[in-house]
């Protein structure tokens, strides 16, 4: 197949904007991987008074109840990365399969999109909460199989999008006449042209996932105090805003920068991956 029969690649931008576009969300996502061992104070270590302006013992200040903002913050951001990553790759493999094979059988692409219908008219927040409730034990997992489930459908769509002009194409006409299998079609025919639509939707759902844990944080749908989480700290502080604004400032940037950043680095890595898909037939 040529490589005209899809869509023409973007222009490949410079590696140095692109490492400036992937720098942010890496030195964020490594810092709070790598927080807990440099972290000042242990966790739950009451080290000022309740709110205390920033000083020499704890640079950001500190919370409710005396500890180290820095600390906590350096302690919150790995599990909430490791559980919007296990979402954003649990959406996207399930979605990038059956997207690939919603084109290529009707049934189950009408399936897709009567889920997909009645996933929008079920409120994200509501889901998670029936969800989270039921859930035996409740906690972060709840709320990742909770994120999982009300991501999937709309991301089957995106998927099922994109493939559906590669499945009209006459390679794969060519590959069915020569008696392929269904698996084949879609995951050795359709899916390596759809790498740049799959890099995408991971960022977006990584994205999404940040959002929907730390929202349930701030519900305590999730993790429960005294546990380190950035959202949760930004619903236990926000009483003393006026007395420490860092308590609840420091963990809002750090959830928007890390959002943004891994935005910005899926994009910017995504025309890469455009352009390699346009080359491989």
């Amino acid at each position: 197949m040529s490589s005209a029969a899809l869509p023409p690649p973007r222009p490949r931008r410079p590696r140095t904007r692109v490492l400036l576009a992937v720098a942010p969300g890496l030195l964020l996502t490594l810092l709070a991987l790598l927080g807990p061992l440099i972290a000042p104070h242990p966790v739950d270590l009451p080290v000022t008074a309740p709110y205390a302006p920033p000083g020499a013992a704890a640079p950001l200040g500190g919370d409710q109840l005396g500890r180290d903002v820095l600390s906590r913050m350096l302690h919150g951001g790995g599990p909430l990365i490791g559980g919007a990553l296990a979402v954003a790759v649990a959406v996207t493999a399930l979605a990038t399969v059956l997207g690939c094979f919603a084109v290529l059988t009707p049934t189950l692409g009408r399936l897709v999109e009567r889920s997909a219908d009645i996933a929008i008219l079920l409120p994200p927040v509501l889901g998670m909460m029936l969800l989270a409730l039921a859930w035996p034990g409740g906690g972060r997992l709840a709320v990742m199989a909770a994120a999982t489930g009300l991501g999937v459908p709309y991301a089957v769509r995106v998927v099922a999008s994109a493939a559906a002009p590669v499945a009209a194409c006459g390679f794969i006409e060519a590959a069915t006449a020569s008696g392929e299998r269904l698996w084949h079609l879609a995951l050795r025919e359709i899916l390596p042209n759809l790498r740049a639509t799959v890099l995408a939707l991971f960022g977006l759902r990584f994205v999404a996932a940040v959002y929907v844990i730390s929202m349930a944080g701030f519900l305590q749908l999730g993790p429960q105090p005294p546990a380190a989480d950035w959202a949760l700290m930004i619903r236990e502080n926000a009483p003393g805003a006026l007395l420490n604004p860092w308590a609840v400032v420091a963990p809002s940037i750090a959830i928007g920068f890390l959002a943004v950043g891994v935005g910005l680095a899926a994009d910017a890595l995504a025309p890469t991956a455009r352009r390699a898909t346009a080359g491989t037939r």
